[in-house]
């Protein structure tokens, strides 16, 4: 049974922090980003760990900035049920995923101690100017690798995390999924879809956690 915790702490350490200079690379980005996560998680954990709502707070902060939330939530809407959504419940619907993310990963980071990361070197190089894959592992303290392939865009300038795909786990795609699902479970009512989708990501956890995702 994969470590479903774990699995999300691989996601959230290596999104950066801040933006950085133009001339960085994507994987110049996560590695000197991910670091600071760290740090700065390193020196608050006590008091995160007593106070949940500052933590996450804290953790929206680092994240807003940097990852696509609007990418990836129009992604998993897909084309098929977001034009015929309106404009509120497209923007309803990218808050709450911005939100059920924030609370998942939070959660995986508070219950890591430590551990060894490394951004691989690029081996292909991409196609398209504004999009980029970076290659990561992360040890934990026993030993255990999890590796990650995190694709980004250039959005005006900055490198901003849209997917990724950990231990063949293709994360967007599996979200994807699980929206159209719920489609289907609340007969299309996308207002009952986003009230419940808590209880999706739930659901993909325990697919992720039982190896059932693919």
């Amino acid at each position: 049974m994969r470590n479903v915790i774990k699995l999300a702490l691989v996601l959230a350490l290596s999104v950066p922090l801040f933006a950085q200079a133009a001339s960085a690379t994507p994987q110049q980005v996560v590695e000197d980003t991910s670091n600071r996560v760290m740090d700065v998680l390193d020196s608050n954990r006590e008091l995160y760990k007593k106070d949940s709502a500052a933590f996450l707070e804290g953790l929206s902060e680092v994240l807003d900035p940097v990852v696509d939330y609007e990418g990836i939530a129009r992604s998993v809407m897909t084309v098929r049920f977001s034009r015929d959504a309106s404009p509120e419940q497209v923007q309803r619907f990218i808050e709450t995923f911005k939100r059920s993310m924030v609370q998942f990963y939070g959660n995986a980071l508070l219950e890591f101690d430590s551990g060894e990361i490394s951004v691989l070197p690029p081996r292909n190089r991409d196609k398209r100017e504004d999009r980029a894959s970076v290659n990561m592992e992360i040890k934990t303290a026993n030993g255990t690798v999890y590796p990650a392939t995190y694709t980004m865009v250039n959005k005006d300038g900055q490198w901003m995390v849209r997917n990724v795909i950990v231990e063949g786990i293709n994360i967007g795609l599996l979200f994807r999924d699980q929206f159209a699902q719920a489609m289907q479970t609340h007969n299309n009512d996308l207002d009952k879809v986003i009230d419940n989708w808590g209880g999706v990501v739930a659901e993909s956890r325990e697919k992720v956690a039982k190896g059932e995702a693919q």
